[in-house]
């Protein structure tokens, strides 16, 4: 079986703690480790034999590989990459082409990776059932069974029983309360969940009978791909004419060979700040605080602290959310709305849906501490064995002082090297590269002074992740 992982995702319904840069499958929102983490332990706790195919683009992709890097090193099949995104139906479809290639029958568990699954025991055994069906050539999903009627989730009609499974007799797009307390109150009415389980042959079979134009697009983008570390880029340009559509409504809705496992596991699609407050744990006054909170005759909130102390009085049914550049407060009947404010932050030509003040690289993280007219200072962390870029500035000089670990420091034809409380000056215009040598990471600051102090003054030579 290979564990297929979906991770897109723009970063708006858990604005301010998401970001375009780092959307909410990085984030440890819900426990210690990030969504994408959870997801990637659930495919791989399935069986030993499982391997893990990750489907994400250029902007996250050094993020996934870190994370695949640390948890499943031998169980990786590859990185494939979006030029851009056409959504779920033309992903899978590069997905099946990759598995198909050595094994046309092989299984494919599509999972998207900002999901929450509580009980990993369910859903391995409805996982052990589906596969049944899929390997005799049915077309499987996975529909949650509801405890409640929400509006916010599309559903699967159940049909036929065949013990674990059932026919899907319909999808319904999402539906108003009183429709869907009718479908709670009829019963045989399934959350779709956007989890799937089929062989590799049999989706490319489908997609080729409902939607020939896209799968011809996805056999040409992957006769073009190519490889770069672990990364699989598919040609651009065919890529790019593929249709957009879903895997629901391009393939699941017009076949005649979908069937639905019903799962109660604990799930939730994380899809607002009021998801969150309904699956975590809640205190004596039906709140739920996470980091450095403290209240008075609050309840029924969600208060959430990256940092500075919330204090809180007289609220109920609220969302605060704090981080070092943002803090979001809303009625936790408004969530919904967030995406607008999102939407104002981009019309204002500001950065912060698209950043966080942590920006993540593939070397480590940087992070701005000040700035004023011709200065920055930013604090850098890199990670043990990484290296910065060999580069230039045009515009501005660099002041490096090591607070904690070692630096290797390439500074035009000097090589230093550098312990804590020691540091260096790197003249504007000299090529220069940073490097942690050590077992442990390299935190420095950096005092940067000119004239533009813009992320884009940087020629680069020599990258060891192939950027430009």
């Amino acid at each position: 079986m290979l564990a297929v992982i979906l991770s897109g995702g723009s970063g708006t319904r858990l604005w301010p703690l998401s970001r375009e840069a780092y959307p909410k499958q990085f984030l440890p929102v819900v426990t210690d480790e990030s969504l994408l983490a959870e997801t990637i332990d659930r495919g791989l706790l399935l069986d030993d034999k499982v391997r893990v195919l990750a489907i994400t683009n250029e902007d996250h992709r050094f993020v996934v590989a870190a994370h695949l890097h640390a948890q499943a090193p031998e169980r990786t099949a590859g990185i494939i990459l979006e030029p851009v995104g056409r959504n779920t139906a033309p992903a899978i479809a590069l997905a099946a082409l990759a598995a198909a290639e050595e094994n046309p029958e092989e299984l494919l568990l599509v999972m998207p990776s900002d999901h929450v699954l509580k009980n990993t025991d369910v859903f391995k055994e409805a996982t052990s059932e589906g596969a049944k069906a899929a390997k005799a050539g049915k077309l499987v999903t996975f529909g949650i069974v509801p405890d409640a009627p929400h509006t916010g989730y599309g559903y699967i009609k159940g049909g036929t029983s065949h013990g674990a499974y059932r026919d899907v007799e319909a999808f319904v797009e999402k539906p108003d309360q009183a429709t869907a307390e009718g479908y709670l109150a009829e019963g045989g009415y399934l959350w779709n969940s956007g989890m799937f389980l089929f062989r590799a042959d049999r989706y490319i079979q489908e997609l080729e009978r409902q939607q020939p134009e896209m799968m011809a697009a996805c056999r040409e983008a992957w006769s073009q791909r190519n490889t770069d570390m672990d990364f699989i880029r598919v040609g651009a340009e065919a890529f790019s004419a593929c249709p957009d559509d879903s895997i629901d409504y391009a393939v699941m809705e017009k076949t005649a060979d979908a069937v639905v496992v019903p799962l109660d596991a604990g799930w939730s699609d994380v899809g607002s700040w009021s998801a969150l407050w309904d699956i975590q744990p809640h205190d004596e006054n039906n709140n739920v605080c996470r980091g450095d909170v403290i209240t008075e005759d609050v309840s029924g909130c969600y208060l959430h602290s990256e940092g500075r102390l919330i204090a809180a009085i007289g609220l109920s049914d609220h969302v605060i959310v704090e981080t070092d550049d943002v803090v979001l407060v809303a009625d936790r009947g408004r969530v919904q709305d967030v995406k607008k404010l999102v939407a104002q932050v981009k019309q204002q030509g500001r950065t912060e849906h698209r950043f966080h003040k942590k920006v993540h690289r593939p070397w480590g993280t940087y992070e701005g501490v000040a700035m004023g007219e011709r200065f920055q200072v930013k604090q850098i962390t890199v990670n043990p064995g990484a290296s910065l870029s060999l580069q230039k500035h045009h515009h501005r000089a660099e002041h490096w002082v090591v607070v904690k670990g070692t630096a290797s420091v390439n500074r035009g034809d000097e090589v230093l090297l550098l312990t804590e409380d020691q540091s260096t000056y790197i003249p504007l215009g000299v090529t220069h590269r940073l490097t942690n040598p050590g077992r442990i990471p390299l935190e420095l600051i950096e005092v940067q002074t000119g004239s533009y102090l813009g992320e884009d003054d940087i020629v680069r030579f020599e990258d060891t992740y192939n950027r430009v």
